[in-house]
């Protein structure tokens, strides 16, 4: 008795932990990113360079803590399971949850260049595990890999920019500008919320790796698990905030960009710098996770193809539901 009371008690204190460890990321990355777009503002950056790289990279610097950290102390697969959970989080239950809250027709060009990459990230991620693996080796993403991986997300930015100085005017543009994400604190304040947002990653990140392990290890369970359900639903709240809030003001470009981006940058920036640190063996059903996000944005393909389509509430509640689903699917097979 007194027995399984300590073991709940180690339980309770180790969730305790992983949770302020999310907080503590979360709030690191809000505070960095308000920081960042204060300054940037204040030196003439363009709303929406600041949308795509300072807000992008603020959203994202959870996963990228995370995995950093995971991939220095040898915890690949919870790495693994945080970037492919993330992204299937972000395809299923936010955007599905969008959808449901209300419909969303979807017309924007920066939708119709970003969807092709996430979809050409994937697909060169997915080739790359299945590699080894029909080689009859351990799928692995290596160092080359990251390096190739580093190589579509320059060209992403490359297009992102370019495409901003030689048009200047999308739909994304005006929302990103009217949504009025950058702060207008002082610059003092703002170098302030820049070192409070690091510290606050730094330690939470600690927390949540040390702490997720530790309950991966206790429940008997893979990291990978751990990583796709509550650190990848955890670091994407930031995603799924942004997301139901443009979808409540009827931005449905802001809210697909604010998934796909997020997605291409998981896929093409995190996970190759987190490999660049340390190889990434991909863990059992790590390729099946990968294969199944690839599915979820092909669903997008019609938007890419006739340039506007709807996604009402029958499209989001089969986007939750599959994501519920295929989430339970993982958790009873491993």
């Amino acid at each position: 008795m007194r027995g399984q009371q300590s073991c709940l008690g180690r339980h309770t204190i180790t969730l305790i932990l992983l949770f302020l460890g999310l907080l503590l990321l979360l709030g690191g990355g809000a505070a960095m990113v308000r920081g960042a777009s204060g300054i940037a503002e204040a030196y003439g950056v363009p709303p929406l360079v600041v949308g795509l790289t300072v807000v992008a990279f603020g959203t994202s610097a959870p996963e990228l803590v995370v995995n950093v950290l995971g991939a220095l102390e040898g915890q690949t697969e919870l790495a693994f399971g945080n970037i492919t959970g993330s992204n299937l989080a972000n395809l299923g239950l936010v955007l599905g949850s969008a959808a449901i809250i209300t419909p969303m027709t979807l017309q924007g060009k920066i939708i119709r260049r970003e969807l092709p990459l996430l979809l050409l990230g994937t697909t060169v991620l997915l080739f790359m595990t299945l590699d080894p693996l029909l080689r009859g080796e351990r799928p692995i993403i290596d160092r080359s890999d990251g390096l190739v991986m580093l190589l579509l997300f320059s060209i992403f930015l490359y297009l992102t920019v370019t495409d901003f100085l030689r048009q200047g005017k999308d739909p994304l543009v005006t929302t990103i500008g009217e949504l009025d994400i950058v702060s207008h604190a002082e610059k003092r304040v703002n170098w302030l919320l820049i070192v409070v947002g690091v510290v606050g990653l730094a330690i939470g990140g600690q927390l949540t790796i040390d702490s997720g392990s530790a309950l991966a290890e206790s429940l008997g369970v893979p990291p990978v698990i751990i990583g796709m359900l509550v650190l990848a639903i955890g670091t994407s709240l930031p995603e799924l905030i942004t997301s139901i809030f443009a979808a409540m003001k009827g931005e449905a470009d802001l809210c697909v960009g604010n998934v796909i981006g997020s997605n291409i940058f998981n896929s093409l920036f995190v996970l190759p710098i987190s490999a660049l640190v340390q190889p990434l063996i991909d863990p059992e059903g790590g390729v099946l996770d990968i294969l199944v996000s690839l599915i979820f944005a092909f669903f997008l393909v019609p938007i890419f193809i006739f340039g506007k389509a709807l996604m009402n509430r029958q499209v989001g509640i089969f986007f939750v539901a599959a994501y519920i689903a295929y989430m339970f699917f993982r958790v009873s097979t491993s």
